[in-house]
């Protein structure tokens, strides 16, 4: 049998309801639920969409890596509200083959990669709603922070 990869699993985000609507290597497309994460007017509340942004920009980079070398973190994370959302809301980011390769390559090379994913989350009718914008770091278990 093979061995199989740690995943990763952050209970905060699971309580959240947030599912999965496509996986593949590189590639995420999730949704954020409505209900259970709305604020005080019944629209979606910002920690929901942070939450949404954050999980659609790192999941396709932990999806190429080796994750018992390899762990993704977050640098910086911003949404850009355009309209409240009173339904659920999606989102979606992939990685190019050209540009997993580079950060595969910088990984073995030295230790740590990077990328910034921006996207738009929609609403239920397709409306843009938010716009988000996470720079996110791949770094060895062994990275050290040069001095």
């Amino acid at each position: 049998m093979g061995e199989t990869k740690p995943r990763y699993r952050v209970e905060f985000v699971e309580r959240t309801g947030m599912r999965r609507l496509e996986e593949r290597r590189g590639y995420a497309r999730l949704l954020m639920p409505l209900a259970g994460n709305e604020n005080h007017v019944d629209v979606m509340y910002l920690g929901a969409y942070t939450v949404l942004a954050e999980a659609v920009a790192a999941v396709p980079g932990i999806s190429v890596l080796d994750t018992a070398r390899f762990f993704p973190i977050i640098k910086d994370i911003s949404v850009d509200f355009h309209k409240s959302a009173a339904s659920d809301v999606t989102a979606e980011y992939g990685l190019s083959d050209e540009h997993i390769e580079e950060l595969l390559a910088d990984l073995e090379r030295k230790g740590s990669a990077g990328y910034v994913a921006e996207f738009p989350m929609h609403d239920a009718d397709g409306t843009h709603v938010a716009t988000g914008r996470v720079t996110v770091k791949l770094l060895s278990h062994g990275w050290k922070r040069p001095t």
